[in-house]
């Protein structure tokens, strides 16, 4: 085949891709993290705090006997391309319901920054940066935690940033959800707003799709046989091409690339590029795919912090006391994406030596009393 069947999935999938982005909340998540921060340790008051990751799979019980061995478990298979198990030292897997297959990593820490040198997650293999910080105060009355952990951005997967295409303001809040641009808007001017936001970003996908394949043909010109013109000339048509390519189409993969060059050249000396079988062909799939993976990153940040939570940040506090963070791929394009926390842990012991130093106050001002 000459199309690949890469480019055919990604072809819906960026056309509906834009828009998607701003729905992320009505996924079902295959991985999620957890992140617990403790007060104290077990036996002393070092901070110790432990990370873990779960994930599940529904497999069979013919599937698990192929897999593991008849009257063993291991772990969940597929094994989700996010994670880098190296982070762990302790592993659990259950199965459940279904046939529905759990397994859960899992690490302690003695400091937060230990943790983040450790960090679970990857993208295209290679692990994602973070820094955290752990602030703690004491308040006599109470202690005051303060976490947070910010996620280095990855904006420079794509040669082309997207700010050369819109306001700094707008691109942060079609990716990231802030700052809340629709605040004080009613339902059609959103809808305006969103409009005039979805062109740009479209562009912006568009012209870094167009250069990772233009690019990837002139690195590799050589390997062409009977080009029909030469590297350098290719190199000036590179507007021409764009143009060419993408009249009346709204996204590049929709365009049929393959097709608009050998129409545009009269020849079939760059279909290789696009065929399924070919070495190269496979290779220019994985560069976009490479791109387009950040999008398809998807992993829900759980927080537990010690006592009561008094600020949750950008995250939602759960009935059961964690913080919910929605953590995926396009957070981390325009800039860094930061997760912080702040909660209270009360001195009991406080309270009660406050109360006891209260009443020897008064117990010694109406014995002196007395005694006068």
């Amino acid at each position: 085949m000459k199309t690949n069947k890469l480019i055919c999935v990604l072809r819906f999938t960026v056309y509906s891709l834009l828009m998607a982005l701003l729905f992320t909340s009505c996924y079902q998540p295959k991985v999620v993290m957890k992140t617990v921060i403790e007060g104290k340790g077990h036996s002393n008051f070092v901070n110790h705090n432990f990370r873990e990751v779960t994930y599940s799979n529904v497999m069979s019980q013919e599937m698990r006997d192929s897999l593991w061995g008849k009257g063993y478990v291991e772990w969940s298979q597929p094994m989700p391309e996010c994670l880098n198990t190296d982070a762990f030292c302790s592993t659990e897997t259950k199965i459940g319901e279904g046939d529905t297959v759990t397994t859960t990593f899992w690490c302690p820490f003695e400091t937060v920054e230990e943790m983040c040198e450790q960090t679970p997650l990857q993208l295209n293999g290679v692990r994602l940066r973070s820094k955290a910080n752990l602030d703690k105060r004491f308040r006599w009355f109470y202690t005051e935690y303060t976490f947070t952990e910010t996620f280095f951005c990855v904006g420079d997967t794509f040669k082309l940033p997207a700010t050369d295409y819109a306001d700094k303001a707008e691109i942060s809040y079609w990716f990231t959800g802030q700052p809340n641009l629709l605040q004080g808007l009613n339902g059609a001017e959103a809808y305006e707003k969103l409009g005039k936001m979805e062109p740009a970003v479209t562009k912006w996908l568009n012209d870094n799709l167009f250069k990772v394949g233009f690019d990837f043909i002139v690195a590799h010109y050589d390997s062409i046989p009977n080009p029909p013109v030469s590297m350098e000339r290719f190199i000036e048509l590179q507007d021409s091409l764009v143009h060419f390519i993408m009249a009346g189409e709204e996204d590049i993969l929709t365009a049929q690339p393959d097709d608009k060059l050998r129409t545009f050249f009269h020849s079939d000396a760059y279909a290789m590029f696009f065929d399924e079988d070919n070495t190269l062909g496979e290779k220019l799939n994985k560069e976009f795919q490479n791109r387009l993976n950040i999008f398809w990153f998807n992993v829900p940040y759980m927080l537990t912090m010690p006592g009561k939570v008094t600020d949750a940040g950008n995250g939602t506090l759960q009935p059961d006391g964690t913080i919910f963070y929605p953590f995926t791929g396009e957070r981390l394009i325009p800039q860094d994406y930061t997760i912080t926390a702040t909660s209270r842990v009360t001195h009991i012991w406080a309270y009660i030596v406050t109360l006891l130093i209260i009443f020897l106050a008064i117990g010694s001002f109406l014995w002196r009393r007395r005694k006068e």
